[in-house]
């Protein structure tokens, strides 16, 4: 009983002393990420028309397309990751990457830039 009161995680933490961790080594090995894992957004920018459908089917209004630039931008922190934006693609220019975005220190956007020409 007193033991009880003075150290009741005691065979919890005796437990967890003596076995492997629960946690993975991540940074020094690959993450392996589930097989239906949708990830994240990637364009390839020079097979994209500009049409804009991508940022009409986005639910959460994270796409936006400007024609006249030539521009495709995203908000990846309000990407839901979704995966409407790649199936309405006529272009088949948008992917799903299966992975994390990159950690970054604000909240900003990524814009792609069409070149001249194409």
């Amino acid at each position: 009983m007193i033991k009880a009161k003075f150290f009741p995680y005691g065979r919890k933490a005796l437990k967890n002393l003596f076995s492997r961790p629960a946690t993975k080594n991540y940074p020094a090995e690959a993450a392996r990420f589930p097989e239906r894992m949708r990830g994240h957004v990637e364009i390839a920018i020079e097979n994209c028309i500009s049409c804009g459908l991508c940022a009409r089917s986005c639910p959460s209004g994270a796409i936006s397309v400007d024609r006249a630039a030539g521009s495709w931008t995203i908000n990846p922190f309000d990407c839901v990751q979704c995966g409407n934006c790649v199936n309405l693609c006529p272009k088949k220019c948008l992917e799903m990457r299966p992975g994390y975005t990159e950690p970054q220190k604000g909240k900003e956007s990524r814009t792609y830039i069409k070149a001249k020409g194409e």
